[in-house]
C-alpha cells in the first residue's frame, strides 16, 4: 500500500492542503486540480505513480482542505493562485519538476512554466485547455457574456455551474460507463462550493478566466522554443474543452505525444484511470519526465 501524507502549509496568512507520496528523492511530479474539485481528484492516480515519483498535489484556496477566504480578505485570480503554488513549491524546496493540468490546473501550470521556464520539466495535459479551438461554444457562450458584462444580467447563468446538477454533467457527460464513476466526487464538490461566500470565490475566478486566452500567444511561443515534452491524454467526450484543443499542441509541439480516450469525459481520472497512468508512466520514464 502506497503512503499518502496529508499536509498542510502555512504561504503567506492562508493554510494550503496537499497531498504528497512517493519518495523526496524521486523526479516531483506536481498534480494540479481543477474546477469545481480538489488534490482530491488525483487520489487514486497518486499511489498509481508513487513508486516512482515524488508526487505533491495541493488543493488550490477556495477549494478542498485549503482555506477559502472572503473575496474581500484574498484576490482570487490565476495569478494570485499561481503566487500560492509557486509559494508553496519554494517551501517545500521543489526546484524542478514536471506538471499533470486539468481544467484550472492549466491557467496556473502555464503560469508556472513561463515564470520559471527552467523549473518545469514535462508536462501532461488532462482536458487542460491552451488554445482557443479547445473552447466548446455552447458551453462557454454564457461564461463568455459573464466576461463582456458581468452583472445581474449574465451572472444567473455562469452561477448555475454551482448546481449539484451542472457538477453532475460535468462528470458523466459523454462517459461512456457512467456507472464507473463515485456519485461521491459530484456530492462533495457541490456541498463545497456552497459553503457560506465560496459562490462569490467561484465568481471572481470565472470573470478572471477571462485573462486566460490572452496568455496562449506567450505559451505557444514558450512551446515553440523551449519543446517542453508534453502528453495531452484528453476525455474525447468533453463539452467543456473539446479534443481539437488536444490535437491543438502538435501545432506548436511536433513531438507532443496526443491521446484521445473514447467514452472518457472531462473528468478522466474518475472513468479510465488506468488508461490515464498507464500513459504517463510510459511518458515520464522513457526520457520525457521530470529529471
Amino acid at each position: 500500500m502506497v503512503e499518502i501524507r496529508h499536509q498542510y502549509a502555512t504561504v503567506g496568512s492562508h493554510r494550503v492542503f496537499y497531498r504528497e507520496a512517493g519518495p523526496r528523492e524521486a523526479p516531483t511530479l506536481v498534480l494540479l486540480h481543477g474546477f469545481p474539485t480538489s488534490s482530491r481528484m488525483f487520489r487514486h492516480l497518486i499511489p498509481a505513480l508513487a513508486d516512482r515519483f515524488h508526487v505533491i498535489a495541493p488543493d488550490h484556496l477556495g477549494f478542498g482542505n485549503s482555506d477559502a477566504p472572503s473575496v474581500d480578505a484574498f484576490t482570487y485570480t490565476f495569478d494570485a493562485l499561481t503566487d500560492v503554488t509557486e509559494a508553496l513549491l519554494a517551501q517545500l524546496d521543489v526546484t524542478r519538476y514536471a506538471i499533470y493540468v486539468q481544467d484550472y490546473g492549466a491557467p496556473i501550470g502555464w503560469r508556472l512554466a513561463l515564470r520559471n521556464p527552467e523549473a518545469v520539466t514535462a508536462v501532461v495535459t488532462q482536458n487542460g485547455n491552451a488554445y482557443e479551438e479547445g473552447f466548446i461554444a455552447d458551453f462557454w457562450k454564457p461564461v463568455r457574456e459573464y466576461w463582456a458584462n458581468p452583472g445581474p444580467e449574465t451572472e444567473p447563468a455562469v452561477r448555475g455551474a454551482l448546481s449539484l446538477d451542472a457538477i453532475r454533467w460535468q462528470y458523466l457527460n459523454g462517459v461512456a460507463r457512467p456507472e464507473l464513476v463515485d456519485p461521491d466526487t459530484w456530492t462533495t464538490d457541490h456541498r463545497e462550493v456552497s459553503r457560506p461566500g465560496n459562490d462569490l470565490v467561484q465568481l471572481a475566478l470565472f470573470l478572471d478566466y477571462a485573462s486566460n486566452p490572452p496568455l496562449y500567444p506567450r505559451l505557444h511561443a514558450y512551446f515553440r522554443e523551449r519543446q517542453v515534452p508534453l502528453l495531452a491524454v484528453w476525455g474525447a467526450g468533453d463539452e467543456i474543452f473539446g479534443p481539437d484543443g488536444a490535437r491543438a499542441f502538435s501545432r506548436d509541439l511536433p513531438d507532443a505525444e496526443v491521446h484521445l480516450v473514447p467514452g472518457g469525459g472531462h473528468f478522466l481520472l474518475e472513468s479510465h484511470l488506468d488508461t490515464v497512468a498507464g500513459y504517463m508512466r510510459g511518458f515520464l520514464t522513457a526520457g520525457e519526465g521530470p529529471a
